[in-house]
């Protein structure tokens, strides 16, 4: 018998396939096609894998400042993305500011939502985490400062086995605390969001938002930077210096201001 022939296939030792498995559930089930939510824009989604924001994950957003426009940018971000998922919304918050007129405004519906205070930061990622667990929410977003490894790999592991989207909106008390944002975690995207001054509109009235999306991190991804128009009505995003309002964009309005100031 040759030494070709004497060999045997090695057999694979249960405790090794095992730890691969957890590795690939930490990790992400990277080799597994999972559902996505498509921005509607080609430049981000493009640079997203699979085309778009994965569903049953983890996703990271942030203000580019310290301030309340930059906060609140972060906000209206994470909402349109909420908006635009099907079912319930948990919207945990530790601060009593959250303006949910604002949230409508982008598509997010107060009907949809279901407000939660939590009195800390563990009892918020505990709440985080029994939303996610609960398999019957479109999305759940978190007002969160610290995110540890540990705690964004509970809310990973939670959000994957629903495949309810969390979305971790970190916020600071104090400017020096906004280093933990650069901390290594399990989240599969980690995004920034800065205010950019608005573009005029060709009639008098208030200009939409306009943002600098910062695409920090994005697993088997690219960064990549995206100026934009705020979130409208349908919790939808268009590049910047192209957005207007549907009346503006088939004439109508233009043509009623012009019969005005001819009878004026």
């Amino acid at each position: 018998m040759t030494p070709t022939e004497d060999r045997k296939p090695a057999r694979k030792k249960p405790a090794v396939e095992a730890l691969r498995a957890t590795i690939a559930r930490l990790e992400g089930h990277r080799d597994r096609k999972r559902a996505v939510l498509p921005f509607g824009m080609h430049e981000i989604d493009g640079k997203l894998p699979g085309g778009g924001l994965t569903l049953g994950a983890l996703h990271e957003v942030a203000g580019g400042g310290n301030d309340a426009l930059n906060a609140a940018a972060a906000a209206l971000f994470a909402a349109g993305i909420a908006a635009r998922t099907k079912g319930k919304v948990l919207w945990i918050v530790t601060r009593q500011d959250l303006f949910a007129p604002a949230l409508d405004q982008a598509g997010l519906a107060t009907r949809r939502v279901i407000h939660a205070e939590a009195g800390s930061e563990t009892d918020a990622l505990a709440c985080f985490e029994e939303g996610l667990r609960h398999g019957g929410l479109g999305a759940v977003v978190a007002e969160v400062g610290r995110l540890t490894m540990t705690a964004s790999r509970r809310l990973q592991i939670a959000a994957e086995r629903t495949g309810t989207i969390g979305l971790a909106i970190r916020r600071w008390r104090r400017q020096t605390e906004a280093a933990d944002f650069g901390q290594p975690t399990a989240s599969t995207t980690r995004w920034r969001i800065s205010v950019l001054p608005s573009a005029p509109l060709p009639v008098p009235g208030v200009e939409r938002s306009r943002w600098l999306l910062e695409l920090l991190r994005a697993r088997s991804g690219e960064c990549a930077d995206f100026e934009v128009e705020g979130c409208d009505a349908k919790g939808r995003l268009c590049p910047a210096g192209v957005a207007l309002p549907p009346a503006l964009a088939d004439g109508a309005a233009a043509q009623e201001a012009g019969r005005f100031r001819a009878t004026a």
